[in-house]
């Protein structure tokens, strides 16, 4: 079974984007700041990282780049999903080496397919 990383501050989209997941054979694993994320990413090496951009205690920009520098996780697909649509912070975020970028409110279908397109 993939291991799915849900790295986000708000209950919201933490619950969101467990109902896109909940009838798909994805493991889940929930991180409340990029510090939990990155902590969670190095121990349980999921298969894929949904990261919110916004968070307390570390960021998703720093997060992302903090897991490129890990041999363990400089390869894991990570989707930044966040309110900040601005093609700046998609620009400074692909920079910093995240994968995808989806904007919230997510849209369930489009997040699905882009997950599957990266593992299946």
């Amino acid at each position: 079974m993939k291991k799915i990383l849900l790295v986000d501050d708000s209950n919201t989209a933490l619950m969101m984007e467990k109902l896109v997941f909940q009838a798909h054979p994805y493991e889940l694993i929930i991180a409340r700041n990029g510090e939990e994320g990155l902590a969670k990413a190095l121990a349980e090496r999921p298969d894929l990282i949904l990261m919110d951009l916004v968070m307390p205690k570390m960021d998703g920009l720093t997060a992302v780049k903090k897991l490129r520098e890990h041999d363990a996780t400089k390869s894991i697909p990570v989707i930044m999903v966040t309110t900040r649509g601005e093609a700046a912070n998609m620009e400074i975020a692909f920079r910093n080496g995240a994968t995808d970028y989806v904007i919230k409110p997510v849209n369930g279908a489009e997040l699905l397919l882009k997950v599957r397109s990266l593992v299946g």
